[in-house]
């Protein structure tokens, strides 16, 4: 796999090409290719390298044609090519455009490629993602809106809705796709019966998102516990082990929220909403009854904490670094940190997977929070999450 680099200079400059790019290359472990000017226009991915100073005239002769594409400029410590970067990168903010310069050590402009290249695929992998919402959002979340305006502008996502009565007519054809997270819940000493109704839910939750091309799913589950009897948890739970993100109670911002941090981390999200939190230790319980199967050390079927039916999971959580992270469905305002995860609680009164962290910045979820949900994985995401949001 190669890195597409377009090369800018002065007819008058000395541009040395190498040796700096060809060490930047190696600490990539990745060949940095010379594309032609039309292939950088169109490239997803691309970046310009100020070969000398005296450049800034060459960019201008094609700035216009490039949009909003954000110009990332490989600058070497030679030939004045800093100078002429810095000019450029000026220019670009006066006129309201998006920039970095990529300066400095091999090793370090090779990981700083790295996070931005990341970001750059994440969002060509969400361009023109589906997010269906069966049902409509539950009664209690007055602020988390079913609006998309801002993701189809931004993103090319859209939200979709689909009626409960589509789900309900899959559900009464019964299967689903026997798998290997199929079998393990199985296997799992629980009442096979209502192992079986869930599994029944998960394969009409499958089929609808197949149906309507959806890239990922939230679902109004506190309706089935009256109509047929069960919940969404291990469906969902089963959904994410599988790459797609699926959120609960229709919450339209956490699953955008889970999609976002899906595709820019390649793991899926835990979907929890704070319990108890002790700003004074910076410690805080999170809880809910459904989490990405693949997720867990370990599990246990259990039923669902608010209607005793069902079936929902209680995971216990590896111990460590982890990210907390959401975004609003206008793109404007995100929250992300870093936690560490100190124990899995088994407490009576809260959902059945808990997990105590030790957090950031708990005063964020007492005065400023996004919703009450908020999406949890294993490891420091912060850079790339944060780099989404501004390159």
């Amino acid at each position: 796999m190669s890195i597409p680099v377009y090369t800018i200079q002065s007819d008058l400059g000395h541009a040395v090409r190498a040796p700096w790019l060809e060490k930047v290359g190696e600490q990539l472990g990745e060949e940095l290719a010379e594309i032609s000017l039309e292939e950088y226009l169109t490239a997803p991915f691309a970046l310009l390298f100020v070969a000398s100073g005296g450049s800034e005239n060459a960019f201008l002769q094609f700035e216009r044609r490039m949009g909003d594409k954000p110009v990332y400029l490989l600058t070497s410590g030679e030939s004045n090519s800093l100078a002429a970067s810095m000019e450029i990168l000026s220019f670009l903010q006066r006129t309201g455009r998006r920039g970095e310069i990529l300066h400095g050590r091999p090793e370090d402009v090779a990981e700083r490629i790295r996070a931005l290249r990341r970001v750059s695929l994440a969002k060509e992998k969400l361009r023109g993602s589906v997010l269906g919402c069966i049902g409509v959002p539950s009664d209690w979340l007055i602020a988390s809106p079913m609006e998309d305006g801002a993701c189809r502008e931004k993103l090319d996502i859209r939200f979709e809705s689909i009626p409960m009565e589509e789900l309900l007519r899959e559900y009464e054809k019964g299967g689903y796709e026997e798998n290997g997270y199929t079998e393990d819940l199985l296997r799992h000493a629980f009442d096979r019966k209502e192992t079986e109704k869930a599994l029944r839910l998960y394969g009409a939750l499958e089929r609808v998102v197949k149906e309507h091309h959806l890239s990922g799913v939230s679902l109004r589950c506190f309706d089935l516990l009256d109509s047929i009897r069960t919940t969404g948890c291990l469906g969902l739970a089963i959904l994410n082990a599988k790459g797609i993100p699926a959120a609960c109670e229709g919450d339209m911002p956490a699953l955008l929220s889970m999609t976002v941090m899906n595709a820019v981390t390649g793991t899926p999200g835990f979907m929890c909403n704070p319990s108890r939190i002790d700003s004074a230790a910076g410690e805080m319980i999170l809880a809910h009854c459904t989490l990405p199967l693949d997720m867990p050390l370990s599990y246990s079927l259990m039923t669902h904490y608010e209607s005793g039916i069902g079936a929902a999971l209680r995971g216990k959580l590896p111990e460590g670094v982890c990210t907390l992270f959401k975004t609003d469905v206008h793109l404007d305002r995100f929250m992300v940190q870093r936690a560490v995860l100190l124990e899995n609680p088994e407490e009576e009164h809260l959902c059945r997977t808990q997990v105590k962290l030790s957090a950031e910045d708990t005063e964020y979820f007492l005065k400023r929070p996004i919703g009450n949900h908020h999406i949890l994985c294993p490891g420091d995401h912060r850079q790339a999450l944060q780099d989404f949001f501004t390159e």
